[in-house]
């Protein structure tokens, strides 16, 4: 009989769902404390969280008979997943359950922001008749620029083509065929997308790259009287910066469903009338709440059944006796496929796996699946893992070709192909764990990985080793290892250097400003 506690509300049909199975026995308990929790948990073998509960290393330590964690949504922010790694805990989620209900508010939010519908409810409501000030703008005939032609992205696009509206998009991570697919213009820059907008609505994940993506300085090549929209997460938009464009006209009116302090309403957003916001509604429809909860019960049972889970976030996913057969080389893959987009930024449309030597006679498929969760996850996060890596790529346009060689050396190549050419990263795994970089796209190395390296090409001339150095000393940047690999046809070196933390922006750009170096960037792994 496997215990399920329920800790955190879902859909009552999610609850049917898991107490359906004979050899369930499913808890609710939705307010327990933190001290209830921590004691009750050893007898349980899965809980369903939402985003509350903390799944931390505390956590684990109590839940020693514990094989999921589920968590009803989207994302693992709460979630401390070395330490279900390590355990062998199956951690799932459910990323598809909400995206047609985000992508219908964010229409909700558009067009209520375009037609100063909440303006005008509040005058009716002050029993007030007088449309001085409520004109609105018209959809159709406008161009809506979408940032992040994901999944949600591609429903809107759909979407908003039936109110006659002309689309274009910025992704620098989809190919080019995905824009064909939706019909969208492909904006080869922001500010292009910037510029040609008279709607924009963002749709990505957060991440390093994309928080404060939009700051004054993008609102001030928009035309003046630009709509936007975000459904997706606070911060996109930079809120200090957003509601300056909105005073100074440039932005005319805004949709935003979330903030960066939520749930705090702190916001400078709130007290401009231009805007209308709602508290994080994206997914909260019955349909989606139902769908989340549905989702969630069958990942759950599918992982305590020992079956293939679907949305498994992390390793365990994979059957453990296959896992331990090629454990090394699937950290191998994922390493090499981190990075080509911690490297390079054209969008990939097709990745070529080539096996060679021992690794030849392998099950590559997994290996494979490995690099392709390690090519997406520095774009995506979350929501890439090991059983959705292939339909991740599918998704994203991207052509996936697996190889293999005829060769004694044992080595894994990865060949990423854009339309600017091809990219190539090359290493080998040894069976005591240890992983050696081979190829970084042309450059030979013999390089173990690190948590946080830097890389940097640079003129092949005398005096850019002690410069670089010069420079790291100054931030109290330690040096562990520095491997230097040079491209005579070229005249450019690569310099690979592992440091003990992430080398700050304002580090890299002054490393970029020197004479002779061409690129800067940090590898994390």
């Amino acid at each position: 009989m496997y215990k399920v506690l329920v800790a955190e509300r879902i859909s009552d049909k999610g609850v049917d769902m898991l107490r359906a199975q004979p050899d369930f026995q499913v808890d609710v308990q939705l307010d327990w404390t933190r001290e209830q929790l921590l004691r009750e948990i050893p007898a349980y073998d899965a809980i369903v969280v939402r985003s509350v509960t903390k799944i931390n290393e505390e956590f684990y330590e109590h839940a020693t008979n514990l094989k999921v964690v589920g968590r009803a949504g989207n994302g693992v922010d709460n979630i401390q997943m070395e330490g279900a790694t390590k355990r062998g805990i199956i951690v799932v989620n459910t990323p598809e359950s909400n995206i047609i209900s985000a992508c219908e508010h964010t229409i909700g939010l558009l067009l209520a922001s375009c037609r100063n519908t909440v303006r005008a409810h509040k005058m009716i409501e002050s029993r007030t008749w007088n449309r001085d000030g409520l004109k609105g703008m018209e959809l159709y005939g406008k161009t809506l620029g979408i940032i992040g032609l994901g999944r949600i992205g591609g429903l809107l696009s759909t979407r908003m083509q039936a109110f006659g509206m002309k689309i274009i998009a910025y992704d620098p991570y989809i190919a080019d065929s995905r824009f064909k697919k939706y019909n969208a213009r492909k904006c080869e820059t922001l500010e292009d997308l910037l510029r040609n907008a008279d709607v924009i609505s963002i749709h990505t994940p957060k991440t390093d790259e994309t928080m404060n993506m939009i700051t004054y300085k993008e609102w001030q090549q928009c035309k003046k009287g630009v709509r936007v929209v975000n459904c997706a997460r606070g911060g996109l938009y930079n809120e200090q910066d957003l509601a300056r464009a909105i005073r100074e006209g440039i932005v005319a009116s805004a949709g935003i469903d979330v903030l960066v302090d939520e749930p705090n309403p702190i916001s400078p957003l709130i007290d401009l009338p231009q805007c209308v916001l709602t508290p994080h509604l994206g997914a909260d429809t019955y349909e989606a709440q139902d769908n989340v909860g549905l989702a969630i019960a069958e990942e759950v049972i599918a992982a305590l059944h020992g079956e293939m889970v679907a949305n498994a976030v992390n390793l365990p996913a994979l059957q453990a006796s296959e896992l331990e057969k090629v454990k090394v080389q699937l950290t191998l893959g994922e390493d090499l496929g981190k990075l080509y987009y911690q490297l390079a930024h054209e969008a990939i449309e097709k990745v070529e796996v080539i096996y060679s030597g021992a690794m030849a006679d392998m099950e590559t498929d997994m290996i494979t699946r490995a690099v392709l969760k390690g090519v997406f996850e520095p774009v995506l996060k979350e929501r890439v893992n090991y059983v959705n890596a292939l339909l991740t790529a599918g998704s994203r346009g991207v052509e996936v070709v697996e190889s293999k060689e005829n060769d004694t050396r044992e080595l894994l190549r990865v060949n990423l192909y854009t339309k600017a050419g091809k990219f190539t990263v090359a290493g080998t795994a040894a069976s005591d764990g240890t992983i050696r970089i081979k190829d970084i796209d042309g450059y030979q190395f013999d390089l173990e990985p690190a948590p946080f390296m830097l890389a940097v090409n640079n003129a092949d001339k005398p005096g850019m080793i002690g410069r670089l150095g010069t420079v790291l000393g100054a931030e109290n940047i330690n040096i562990g290892n520095m491997q230097v690999s040079r491209n005579a046809k070229e005249g450019i070196a690569m310099m690979i250097m592992t440091v003990d933390s992430v080398v700050e922006g304002h580090t890299l750009e002054t490393i970029r400003s020197f004479e002779g170096i061409t690129n800067a960037a940090n590898i994390r792994m």
